[in-house]
């Protein structure tokens, strides 16, 4: 008769415990621990196993603190088993002690599983909207027990491990139980709190150790270079923006002012120590300096976390986790709880399209190649030395659309502005012959990311009423921002990088040469409504040599500084939503790096005010007058009213929306003040003249109308006789 609570090496039907599984058990080789160790029924009562190394004694108690036996050492040091005294199956608490070190350790391997049969089919077939909620590390109570809940894909692996603080980072303590049919590892860790840093120990299919792995869904990581993720508490911010959101779920994106102010948030602004703010500090910072410039939103580069500053984030190995460099991930919630609520939208920059290949990150995650395609013709991106995901892989594909989801449902950011998609849609991108796959039908499309965006945006905009999506997409491709059901990608709007390279291109000419290349400001009106576009002037303009807007322009100090005004009161004049990167609105002299912030001190100088004044009033005339913004996707917004006179490099046009004040936008682009130059006008009596780029105040020359024009009849046309400022751009309206 065997003592209860005094057994020495039995198995669950009371046999001793073979010598070759204990020691799987110790070396963290055994592939089901949990058919081992925890709390296992016999005929006549109940027998646990646990596994601690360096406890010399170990007795068991329930969660409730009744004794319920003491254990027996096992076949190997660390291992303890016996017969407990309960009445039924029930997690346990384990008191162990060596020497006179006493502690006590809560058994995982005596809970059940957290994930069911509904998550492992809808993970399955890629159909699962809220794995965010299920995979990662999740503070929960289980089984009357506080704890976190770690669950990650690793299909391939022999074992996967979760280690941590909490177990001196020893993958035998906590071997996760596999659910086989769809490849997750899960366990729940009694104990573990919010804080807690942890990996995973990844055994290969060969039995190769990996290096650790952060967590694919985490939604914390430390700060740079540790590579860890945290245990993040669940977010219980009360948000404030529900006018914000309602309104935005009511309106057409397309027939609303859009004023975006592009911002890497790590050089804005930094510390005098060259710290960066925090977000608490940048919303205290860049909220109101964006409400008094007049910007409806805030797009940021990627904020999600990565490990090379250089990368400016879009390289990033933690999609879930807001990056350490400014704060808790709450601090992120804050920002965009508080900018929502003065009305200004937040957009992100998100990266679905690869991913660097740090050690610690998705790449051979569990020894294979799980998010990126094996074959480097079709899973390496030559240009930066990346990795790209397998968007055909169902698990893949529904990793990146959760990620949008989570943003959006997590954060409530307003957008997604999609990082490369031209990358993503061509399968022959940036490579020669012979250097990449075709598709099934023998072509270059990427049909399988195809498929992957088609998807994203379809569960975006149902989900998200009021959300938009962006892609930076550079090439042809049609319809990128028509609806999925018209064989559209589906995304909200597109970059308009034509406009971008011509404009730019045109305006980094010397006026005596413009007249020659006319056609560089004519041409982009033939395509300004095939898709819904932004008019980017982003951080890639100013960067890698490129040099700043500023020094873009041609001519001496007076003409760079008049030339630039002129550029941005042509773009806010132009069909499109505005995006300009931050320092550009003050003509920042310099290169952005960002390991610095913007060259503030700039603003002494009254020339570099004055372009941050114009660029001020520009976003709220933008705002104030419907004609500018309401039909900027819509031809019946635009008519040209003079495309011809190349001779002089003036145009001018008209901006209108029904039931609205039209605009008249008309541009000198050549130094030369030209009077009486008569211009065609749509209606009869006094126009005023709202805005003029070459007005003293922005440090032009004040040239101008006095501040309006009156009409005359002539051969029954309604004129009038303007003067053009030199190298100025100005807009009438009926007064």
């Amino acid at each position: 008769m065997i003592e209860k609570g005094t057994v020495r090496n039995t198995d669950k039907t009371g046999i001793a415990l073979k010598v070759d599984t204990a020691e799987a058990i110790a070396s963290g080789a055994h592939a089901d621990p949990f058919s081992v160790l925890g709390v296992h029924a016999l005929e006549d009562g109940f027998l646990t196993r646990v596994f601690i190394p360096g406890a010399e004694a170990v007795s068991a108690v329930t969660l409730k603190g009744t004794p319920a036996g003491k254990l027996e050492a096992g076949a190997v040091p660390g291992l303890f088993e016996g017969r407990i005294d309960i009445k039924a199956r029930q997690p346990l608490r384990f008191t162990a002690s060596r020497a006179s070190d006493l502690w006590t350790v809560d058994d995982p391997y005596s809970f059940g599983p957290v994930l069911g049969p509904m998550d492992d089919h809808l993970f399955a077939e890629g159909s699962h909207l809220r794995l965010f909620d299920r995979l990662g590390a999740h503070p929960i109570e289980h089984e009357g027990a506080q704890g976190v809940h770690f669950a990650v894909w690793a299909p391939n692996a022999r074992r996967v491990s979760v280690v941590g603080d909490f177990n001196g980072w020893d993958g035998r303590r906590h071997v996760m139980r596999r659910r086989n049919d769809v490849g997750v590892w899960e366990i729940f860790a009694p104990g573990v709190g919010v804080g807690t840093a942890y990996k995973f120990e990844i055994i290969g299919a060969q039995g190769e150790r990996l290096p650790l792995k952060a967590d694919p869904f985490a939604r914390q990581a430390e700060f740079r270079p540790a590579t860890a993720s945290i245990v993040a508490a669940k977010m219980d911010h009360e948000w404030g923006d529900k006018a914000h959101r309602d309104h935005w779920k009511n309106v057409d994106a397309r027939r609303q002012p859009m004023s975006i102010y592009e911002v890497h948030p790590g050089s804005w602004r930094r510390h005098a120590d060259g710290a960066f703010l925090s977000w608490d500090q940048l919303a205290d910072e860049l909220i109101p300096y964006c409400t008094e410039m007049g910007f409806t939103h805030i797009e940021f580069l990627p904020v999600s976390e990565h490990p090379y500053d250089p990368s400016w984030g879009y390289q990033t190995t933690g999609l879930y986790a807001p990056t350490a460099r400014f704060g808790e991930p709450e601090g992120f919630a804050r920002f965009v709880d508080g900018a929502h609520q003065v009305g200004i939208g937040v957009l992100l920059d998100w990266v679905p399209a690869h991913f660097p290949t740090d050690e610690h990150g998705l790449a051979h995650f569990d020894g294979t190649a799980l998010y990126e395609h094996a074959d480097p013709r079709q899973g390496f991106h030559p240009d930066w030395n990346t990795a790209i995901y397998n968007f055909g892989r169902r698990e893949v594909s529904s990793y990146l659309v959760n990620n949008a989801l989570f943003w959006a449902e997590a954060y409530h950011v307003d957008g997604l502005r999609v990082d490369a998609v031209a990358s993503m849609l061509y399968l022959d991108y940036s490579r020669k012959g012979g250097e990449w796959v075709p598709n099934k039908d023998g072509g270059r499309e990427n049909l399988e990311a195809v498929d992957f965006l088609r998807a994203m945006n379809k569960a975006v905009y149902a989900s998200h009423p009021g959300i938009v999506t962006i892609a930076e997409e550079s090439t042809s491709w049609p319809k990128v921002s028509a609806p999925v059901h018209e064989d559209g990608l589906g995304f909200g709007f597109k970059w308009n990088m034509g406009f971008m390279h011509d404009t730019l291109t045109y305006f980094s000419r010397d006026p005596v040469h413009r007249k020659f290349h006319h056609d560089e400001i004519t041409f982009g009106l033939l395509y300004a409504f095939s898709e819904n576009f932004v008019l980017p002037i982003s951080h890639d303009e100013v960067v890698h040599g490129k040099g700043s807007l500023l020094t873009k322009m041609p001519g001496d100090e007076w003409q760079k500084f008049a030339n630039l005004r002129a550029y941005y009161g042509f773009m806010w004049g132009y069909p499109g939503k505005k995006l300009l990167f931050m320092g550009q609105e003050f003509a920042q002299r310099g290169e952005w790096s960002e390991a610095r912030q913007l060259d503030w001190d700039h603003l002494d100088d009254p020339r570099h005010h004055g372009m941050q004044d114009l660029v001020r009033d520009l976003n709220r005339l933008y705002a104030k007058l419907p004609a500018l913004h309401a039909r900027d996707c819509e031809p019946e917004g635009f008519e040209w009213l003079i495309a011809d006179d190349s001779a002089n490099s003036v145009f001018a046009w008209i901006r209108q929306a029904p039931g609205e004040k039209p605009v008249v936008v008309v541009t000198n682009l050549t130094p030369t003040v030209r009077t009486g130059y008569q211009l065609r006008l749509p209606e009869s009596g006094v126009w005023l003249e709202v805005f003029n780029s070459d007005a003293t105040i922005y440090g032009g020359s004040g040239k101008g109308n006095l501040g309006e024009v009156t009409t005359r009849l002539e051969d029954g046309q309604i004129v009038a006789d303007l003067t053009l400022p030199p190298l100025a751009t100005m807009m009438l309206t009926p007064g």
